[in-house]
Parts: structure tokens; sequence; C-alpha cells
């Protein structure tokens, strides 16, 4: 689903964004990208939607290459990789149904499937009940899961999540990440993005990679640490995790 080869991404700063980074996440995996802040998590999932393009290296998306797809085609990539952010970025003085609608409406959908088929996303996020709901009427968990439902409306095989329970609550957290898990489940490879240790507690199965200043320093999936990498210290982000996820066996689509 993705893969990052020996990637680097530079500014113009001192330092990169990434160094080097590789890594492959396989079909139906779930994985915590996580890092203190700068370590280059949201550059990362920027690199994964095509949104930007590596300096050195390679990103390969779902069929789609960082090298050989065209901006003009980009558009065909996001109709495979759903994305939800942080900040909602759901459109003000419309209702839950019409931001879903609007992006089925972007993607083509026959005017007639439009509202039909919004009513059953915001069913399989557990929004129904909201369908009629202004935005501003709704708390900050039942945003997220408005927007989660519009970027399911594509059918993504990939969802990216750039620290979508940082602006929550304990309980609307909990109720977003199982809501995950249910996406993830029904085959739906996730790759999100945070820094909430008790959030991945909570999850331990769940494959983890943490990135410092722009290194991939550690990867679950492996046994050692990535080829070249320093050593962890004590301290660091995930020594304090309990748990190992098991590794996945890669399999391409």
């Amino acid at each position: 689903m993705i893969k990052f080869i020996k990637v680097t991404k530079e500014y113009g700063r001192p330092e990169p964004a990434l160094s080097d980074v590789s890594f492959h996440l396989v079909k139906g995996q779930f994985a915590f990208l996580t890092g203190h802040s700068g370590s280059g998590k949201s550059t990362a999932l920027r690199l994964a939607h095509l949104a930007e393009r590596p300096t050195h290296g390679e990103v390969r998306v779902s069929g789609f290459s960082s090298s050989r797809t065209s901006r003009r085609d980009v558009w065909k990539l996001r109709r495979k990789v759903g994305y939800v952010f942080q900040d909602f970025r759901l459109l003000p003085n419309r209702t839950a149904l019409e931001n879903v609608s609007f992006a089925l409406e972007v993607i083509g959908s026959s005017r007639k499937q439009i509202v039909p088929r919004a009513q059953r996303l915001l069913a399989q996020v557990g929004l129904a009940p909201k369908a009629g709901a202004w935005v501003h009427e709704l708390s900050g968990g039942e945003q997220q899961r408005v927007a989660i439902a519009r970027a399911l409306a594509s059918e993504p095989l990939l969802l990216l999540a750039d620290e979508p329970t940082g602006n929550l609550d304990e309980r609307a957290t909990r109720g977003i990440m199982d809501l995950f898990w249910e996406i993830n489940v029904l085959g739906m490879a996730v790759l999100m993005a945070t820094h909430d240790l008790e959030l991945m507690r909570r999850h331990p199965k769940a494959r983890v990679l943490e990135l410092d200043e722009g290194h991939l320093v550690y990867d679950s999936a492996e046994k050692e640490q990535p080829e070249g990498r320093p050593d962890r210290s004590p301290g660091v982000l995930i020594s304090d995790l309990a748990g190992e996820p098991e590794p996945a066996q890669e399999r391409e689509i």
C-alpha cells in the first residue's frame, strides 16, 4: 500500500524534514506513525498523499509513484487514499449530510445516489441521527466522524490520519479509535500519525513506526533497529510502550 524507498525531504533548512526513510505498509495493516513534534510525521503523510514529492528517493502508494505520477494524475491516487485531519476541515454553514454529499459530488457520483450514499456513510460512522445537524451544532467527536465519513466517500484502500484525536477529549478519542479499528477490520489499511502514548498503549497489536528528527528510529515489524540508525536511548517515546506488535506478512496489491 505504501512504500518509502530511501526518502529524504528537504525544505531549505539545515536539517531535512525526513532523512533516508524506508518502510513498507502492506494491505490491510494498521500502523501508528509516532514521534515528538517536528519529527516528520506530517511530512511523511503529505508525501504518502503525493501532496508533496521527496527531494530524494521514491514514495509508492497503491500503484502510484512519486517519480512517475504527474501532478495532473494525482486525483487518481486521491480516489484510493482517504485523508483525515486533526482540525476536521469541514465546510461551514452546511449540515453533516451536505458535507459528505459534497465529497461524493467531487468524485463524480451519480446525482441520484449522492444522498443515499451520504446517508449510508454517516450511518457507518454512527451519525445517522445527526445527518441534518449543522457543523457548529456537532461536538468535536461528531465533527471528526463526519470528516471520516467524507474520507470514505471514494471507498479508498488506504486511510491516512494526521493526529485525528488531537483535539478530542478522552471519551471522543475512544469512540474515534474504535471506528478506525472497525474500518481496518473491513480491510482498509490505516496509517495514523499520533504522539499520544496512552492511545498506542491501548492498541498493542498495531504496528508502530517512530520518527526522530526526520530519521526512522524504530519499526515494531523489525526485530532490529533500521540499518544505519542510531541506537535508541532510554526514555525515548516508544520505550515506555508496553507490548510489541506482531509483524504482518507483506502482501503487494
